[in-house]
């Protein structure tokens, strides 16, 4: 048999078609094992592998004497070519997840202008005294306290006056808003 190991590997080395078809048909079982065991994946993943791995082998033009050699050799090809489909199909998912996310990212950014249109639109509609207590508040981070002070206004009075104005903002939002 290593004569022949030798001879069929010889062959595929220096270009010879028919030796490849020959390795392909006594080798494909020994590799779709190897395939099956290095990655525990279904059918279709495994024939892939092999695929991978018989381009490989035309690739190297690696002549072997011993068939123990070349056992040896294709359990590492078949273990290295794994890998690389794993790392291939991680980069794919890596990918495809980043252009989702970025795809999701434009339509929150995009939901977060129209809502920023919409609430900059309802603010200029509101009365001077309220634009000033949202402004104290919201723009200026102003406490409760402070704000009562300033205008005069005690603290629950301050806070009752900002929560049916933002009351009547969601309200309105709920409605236009999707």
């Amino acid at each position: 048999m290593s004569r022949t190991v030798h001879d069929c590997t010889a062959a595929i080395a220096s270009g010879d078609t028919e030796a490849f078809g020959r390795f392909y048909e006594l080798w494909f079982d020994h590799i779709l094992t190897e395939a099956r065991l290095a990655s525990r994946r279904d059918e279709h993943f495994c024939l892939d592998l092999v695929q991978d791995v018989m381009l490989r082998i035309i690739r190297s033009r690696r002549v072997f004497e011993h068939e123990d050699g070349l056992r040896r050799w294709l359990h590492v090809v078949v273990r290295s070519c794994c890998i690389d489909m794993f790392r291939a199909e991680a980069r794919r998912r890596r990918r495809e997840q980043t252009h989702h996310s970025s795809a999701e990212q434009r339509d929150v950014i995009h939901e977060h202008d129209e809502r920023l249109t919409w609430l900059e639109s309802q603010l200029t509609t509101l009365g001077p005294d309220d634009a000033k207590l949202l402004d104290m508040r919201f723009r200026f981070g102003w406490t409760l306290g402070r704000i009562a002070s300033t205008l005069g206004l005690s603290t629950g009075a301050v806070d009752g006056r900002l929560n049916r104005l933002l009351a009547a903002l969601r309200g309105r939002a709920k409605g236009m808003l999707p």
